[in-house]
């Protein structure tokens, strides 16, 4: 058995060239210099702790025939590094450790499983590894970028490799490095600087929602290095507050001192509730029909001690990338989640700019509808907006406390709010007043406040109103009738004055101590929330639910949310007379006023159309 193996091993052991072997070696020689770079820093004082300096092995490096031909020729190629893999219900996620080229093909390489878990590395048994092209690639944090893969067929390995498409590949098997799936039930997945704490998103804390948690049960673990086996630079640190999924510890001293050099650093979380005795990373040859009774044994070995969670966090400093602005803060700002709206966009921002929006967030949640090219065509005509890739599902809660603290810089006033809702001012409209900056108006009165820090604002749920195919012109004209009563709010805030826990709700942010939210009368402020819209758009809604505490629609669970349209089952099946329902009052007031302040005198046009 031992002499097979050897024999399966020399097959790919091939000599390199000249040519290859002085790309390599200078490829690692220029990586040894950064390494030694990196050190002579200050980011770390060394004097504080005791380092012990690792050279981590790239894991999965790839280096094909291409690539160091045209690393000796001078147009440098790094290989492909998955630096973690985390294992989504409908897909697999890659972060690599490099800009990717856009114009690169790229395919996912699949491993065969042996039923000792061990991978197939004959790299002749061509029927052992299974080639399919990515499903998306996208920019990340600035140091890394992201590869969504589908997921491994059965008894093929979730520790899934990159290959540049029409390359010949070579695989050093003895520079194996970090192989490991994270389950995306339970893993650190983000992390932000905020003034002298570190602010961290986790998966798998099941905390009560909607509530603060006892911060002495959890600290932060801040480090560089393989943390699988233990090695790295680690420091430790309390946790200040914990909410939801949010924890937020102090910064270790090295860090507080040296921010602008913290960028990239791993975070973790380290919760004093369970134990990692027996602890274990979800193994790199996953079987995706094995994955449940794996986490059964897991949460059984768990006992009353520390346990560290898996992280695939780095630290992220959003000074980085924010706009420069020499005039100070911007009045008013706005935030949103979404998912496969691209053709919403344009009315949303556009009307709301209007209203004096003045910088946008928009946090994509794994859309594919060509999202990116849409903001960059709207930011080209100046209307300063950003997309932040954010392919955590089901993370809406977390992910607008990440916008809060990213805008916290840049805005004096952020707005939570959805691409199907939209402010409206009744009673100007109904004056014959212009509307022009209304909506910045209104929270500049609230700018210089001691005690208001939000304003909520009352929904009105809009219906299809008849309609069977989605309105030319955009919601704002094309529905026009709605329920009688309205439901629910959303709220504007100021994000310098929200709680350090940074909880939420969607709706509304809980604020600090001594501040409160104003509620904007009915008859001056309304949101005209597009909710029920014409069936092929609203089925959507049954695929993907961004709220982390809400039922996704297909689960027999909580049928009596408001969450929920009224009457509609687990199955994305169009009840009858959809179009004539959710209508109990012909409203025409926002329609009425977009015509008369945005369409074109000669042809009727709408500038999004």
């Amino acid at each position: 058995m031992d002499s097979e193996q050897r024999r399966k091993r020399k097959k790919i052991y091939r000599p390199y060239s000249r040519a290859q072997f002085l790309s390599v070696r200078s490829f690692f020689f220029l990586s040894f210099l950064v390494f030694l770079l990196f050190l002579s820093t200050d980011r770390f004082p060394i004097r504080t702790v005791s380092f012990h300096p690792v050279l981590s092995v790239p894991s999965f490096s790839i280096l094909s025939k291409s690539s160091l031909r045209d690393s000796f020729h001078g147009k440098l190629r790094l290989p492909l590094r998955v630096e973690d893999r985390v294992l989504f219900p409908d897909h697999l996620l890659l972060l690599v450790s490099s800009e990717i080229d856009q114009a690169d093909k790229l395919d996912c390489v699949y491993y065969k499983v042996l039923n000792d878990f061990s991978e197939v590395i004959d790299e002749s048994k061509d029927k052992e590894i299974v080639h399919q092209g990515v499903l998306s690639i996208d920019e990340y944090d600035g140091f890394r970028s992201i590869v969504r893969c589908p997921l491994p067929h059965l008894n093929y390995s979730a520790s899934v490799a990159l290959r540049r498409r029409g390359d010949g590949v070579y695989y050093d098997w003895s520079l194996r490095g970090n192989q490991t799936v994270h389950s995306w039930d339970r893993v650190v997945y983000e992390a932000a600087l905020a003034g002298k704490t570190a602010v961290v998103f986790v998966k798998g804390l099941n905390l009560r929602p909607h509530k603060e948690s006892d911060p002495t049960q959890f600290r932060c673990q801040f480090g560089l290095g393989n943390w699988d086996k233990d090695e790295g630079f680690v420091l430790m640190t309390e946790a200040v507050t914990v909410a939801q999924e949010v924890v937020r510890c102090s910064l270790p001293r090295s860090i507080r001192n040296n921010p602008d050099k913290a960028q990239g650093i791993r975070v973790t979380v380290v919760h004093a509730g369970e134990s990692d005795v027996e602890h274990e990373p979800m193994p790199s040859a996953v079987r995706i029909h094995n994955s449940r009774s794996y986490e059964h044994r897991r949460d059984q070995r768990r006992r009353k001690e520390n346990v560290r969670m898996p992280s695939v966090a780095k630290l992220y400093n959003s000074n980085f990338y924010q706009k420069k602005r020499k005039r100070g803060k911007y009045e008013l700002c706005a935030c949103t989640m979404l998912w496969n709206q691209a053709p919403a966009q344009r009315e949303w921002i556009m009307y709301h700019a209007w209203l004096g929006v003045e910088r946008w967030f928009i946090y994509d949640n794994n859309s594919d509808d060509g999202i990116q090219e849409v903001i960059e065509e709207l930011d080209f005509q100046d209307y300063n907006v950003s997309r932040h890739t954010w392919p955590w599902i089901k993370t809406q809660e977390a992910g607008f406390s990440h916008c809060a603290l990213r805008a916290r810089n840049e805005c004096k006033w952020v707005g939570f709010f959805d691409v199907d809702e939209f402010y409206y001012f009744p009673r100007h409209h109904r004056r014959v007043l212009l509307g022009q900056n209304l909506l910045r108006s209104l929270v500049a009165r609230y700018s210089s406040s001691r005690t208001i820090a939000e304003i909520r604002t009352a929904c009105h749920s809009f219906g299809p109103s008849g309609l069977s195919s989605p309105p030319s012109q955009g919601v704002t004209v094309g529905y026009t009738c709605r329920l009688q009563s309205p439901e629910r709010h959303k709220s504007i805030v100021r994000p310098d004055l929200l709680n350090d826990t940074l909880l939420n709700v969607v709706h509304h942010f809980q604020l600090r101590k001594g501040f409160r939210y104003l509620n904007a009368p009915e008859s001056s402020i309304i949101i005209n929330h597009y909710k029920y819209q014409v069936w092929d758009t609203f089925r959507a809604k049954f695929f993907r639910r961004v709220a982390t505490y809400v039922v996704d629609w297909q689960e027999n669970q909580n049928q009596g949310s408001k969450d929920r349209a009224p009457g509609l089952g687990t199955e994305a099946v169009e009840p009858p007379n959809w179009r004539l329902q959710f209508c109990e009052v012909w409203d025409t007031g926002l329609r009425d006023f977009v015509l008369a302040n945005f369409a074109d005198p000669s042809t009727g046009g709408l500038p999004w159309e």
